[in-house]
């Protein structure tokens, strides 16, 4: 099988994040997408060792900042290359806690979307979390960051507990 194939779907980049109810945390995910439209509802998979599947877990709640494709690799390398168990990833970050409680990401950010969980589903490697939208909102206008963008113009790596990780292919 040439799994590279499967580096043909379509992917955005977004920033997840959620709280356990007092500390907060967040990931770079490319595998979020709507799958109802009333109500409107989205899912997200989340590596079953990240902190952040800790957290939705907990709280049964996660907002998804989509990133424009001026963020920077710093930003990216943050929130996707670096454990929130070893640093603060929202230090000089701009954010705000959402109507949910979870944060939203205001930096590099054109859009969000805030989720309350109504389900998970085991999917391997990640949980498959599926929730009701309960806001959203464009925070400015911009083209939103797809996953081949950050490969081909950007020069992106993929992290190795990503869903479309593929080891040495990469």
């Amino acid at each position: 099988m040439n799994r590279k194939a499967l580096h043909l779907i379509s992917y955005g980049l977004y920033v997840v994040t959620s709280t356990d109810g007092e500390a907060i945390n967040g990931q770079i995910v490319n595998t979020v997408m709507q799958v109802a439209s009333t109500p409107p509802m989205v899912a997200v998979a989340i590596n079953k060792e990240n902190l952040t599947c800790e957290y939705i877990r907990k709280s049964r709640v996660f907002a998804a900042s989509v990133l424009g494709t001026d963020a920077p690799m710093e930003v990216i390398g943050r929130f996707g290359f670096r454990s929130g168990r070893d640093i603060d990833k929202f230090e000089s970050i701009r954010y705000r806690t959402g109507t949910t409680g979870a944060p939203v990401v205001l930096d590099y950010a054109i859009a969000y979307i805030e989720v309350e969980v109504a389900q998970e589903v085991d999917a391997g490697t990640h949980v498959l979390f599926i929730g009701e939208v309960v806001d959203a909102d464009i925070l400015e206008e911009g083209e939103p960051m797809t996953y081949a963008y950050y490969h081909q113009v950007k020069g992106g790596k993929t992290p190795d507990k990503a869903t479309v990780y593929i080891g040495d292919e990469d």
